[in-house]
Order: structure tokens, then sequence, then C-alpha cells
């Protein structure tokens, strides 16, 4: 089976300057959606399972929400309960034949993960590892789109034949 990341959602958002910024300048949705799009990628380059805890307990009335968004769980705290502890159940509960990582930097937290058999990831390194998989894809289409290029299927000799007929 498949490693699975679970990230604590709020804690990762405030922990990144980008989205910190986003959530001021436009919208707390807005940075969110920002760093579920992150996540989407990431788990496109990683390979594992994403899952994304954020913290609802603290809204009245809110039930626990789980969605899937391209591939990566979120799942929304219901009211009373922490994000905390629906990462501490799921740590306990998931079977996965693979490593679970939690990605927080919520000191606490990290020490109930450690105890349940998870695998902590700071937030700056998860922010890291995100950072290099984007520069990685954007390597990867760029070779994509050179290879696609007739210029990079042509001898070196052909190719100046045709870059001079184009000069005339």
């Amino acid at each position: 089976m498949a490693d699975v990341l679970i990230v604590d959602g709020y804690n990762f958002l405030y922990s990144w300057p980008d989205l910190v910024r986003l959530k001021e300048e436009s919208s707390f949705a807005h940075a969110r959606d920002k760093l579920i799009a992150e996540l989407i990628n990431y788990q496109a380059y990683w390979g594992g399972r994403v899952i994304v805890v954020f913290d609802a307990h603290r809204v009245s009335g809110a039930v626990e929400k789980k969605e899937k968004i391209g591939g990566v769980e979120i799942i929304y705290s219901p009211e009373g309960e922490t994000a905390d502890a629906v990462i501490e159940k799921l740590v306990r509960t998931l079977d996965t034949g693979g490593r679970v990582y939690v990605a927080t930097s919520d000191a606490a937290e990290q020490s109930m993960i450690l105890g349940g058999g998870a695998l902590r990831l700071p937030v700056a390194e998860l922010k890291a590892y995100i950072e290099n998989a984007r520069r990685e894809m954007d390597r990867e289409k760029q070779k994509g789109i050179q290879r696609n290029s007739i210029d990079g299927r042509l001898r070196e000799d052909t190719l100046e034949i045709l870059q001079n007929w184009r000069r005339r």
C-alpha cells in the first residue's frame, strides 16, 4: 500500500507566508483553496495518499465533513473536536500498510503522533518538499515541450538549413 501524508491544514496555512498574505489580501477560503491546490500537485508528484484536516471545532453547529478534491481527502472537524483530535484518531485507525507522516508544527501534536506510530514532518520541511516538487514538475514540463517541438527532433545540420531558409 501507499504511504499517507496527513496535513494539519490551518497549522500549515499559518506557517506558509504566501498563504498568510493571500488570506489577508483576499480571503481565508482563497488561501485554503490554494493550499489544497498545492497538496493536489504534490500528491501527483509524490504518489502517496494525502489527507488534509481543517479545524471547525469553534464553528457553531459544524458537523464533520469529508470531501475529495483532485484526489486529496479533506476533512473538516466537527464542532467541539479539534483537527489535532481528528489527526490522532486517523493515526490510530489508518491501516495503510505503508508509512504515515503527519505535517504539523504543533509540538504537543508531534509527541502524540510519534506515540501513535506515525512519523512527524515539520511544516517547513513539507513546504520545502512541495516547492521542490513544483520545480521538478516545471523542469519535466519544459523537457516535454522541448521534446515535442520540431527543433528538438532535428539534426543540427538540418536545423541550420531551415534557419537559413527562414532568414531569406
